[in-house]
């Protein structure tokens, strides 16, 4: 309430950015704000070796693969990533793994780590992305975010979306 003074003996709180106390120096208290960011574009799997783990006769298959990506947009570079795959009933499958992309990220150069989670179902892979905290080089030192991708099955580039911050 503009022009009010604060109920607390003593304290004038009139100015919304200044809060003094009788006898002492203004402080004066700063919001910090993140700017988030949407990188956009797209990229293709350069191999994809997949192959089973773990198996047993009549259980669901378990597979590990390894993929490399070639990244172009908002994401420039290379990416090699590690799944575990779980082929459950009905051609349906669980994913989780991890992918390092080294390049450049809205004009920073260094590398990152993804984790990945997703589904594929009826021909379509649905997966969601996070940055790990801590795995930024570089100029992309404090790299945070989360994005991902929906891709059909065959499709030669994938666009996807990551939104990141620096911290």
């Amino acid at each position: 309430m503009a022009g009010a003074s604060s109920d607390i003996a003593g304290l004038d709180d009139t100015d919304p950015g200044r809060r003094t106390h009788a006898g002492t120096a203004a402080v004066e208290v700063t919001a910090m704000t993140t700017t988030t960011t949407s990188a956009k574009g797209t990229f293709k799997a350069t191999s994809w070796d997949e192959g089973p783990y773990a198996e047993l006769d009549g259980a669901p298959g378990l597979t590990h693969a390894r993929v490399s990506n070639a990244y172009t947009g908002d994401i420039a570079g290379e990416g090699t990533a590690e799944s575990l795959m779980f082929y459950g009933a009905r051609a349906v499958a669980t994913y989780v793994g991890f992918e390092r992309v080294v390049g450049r990220l809205g004009g920073r150069s260094g590398s990152f780590v993804l984790r990945s989670t997703g589904t594929w179902e009826e021909g379509t892979a649905t997966t969601t992305w996070s940055v790990v905290p801590g795995s930024g080089t570089g100029d992309l030192e404090g790299l945070r975010g989360d994005g991902g991708y929906v891709a059909g099955s065959g499709a030669a580039e994938i666009s996807y979306r990551l939104d990141y911050r620096f911290e």
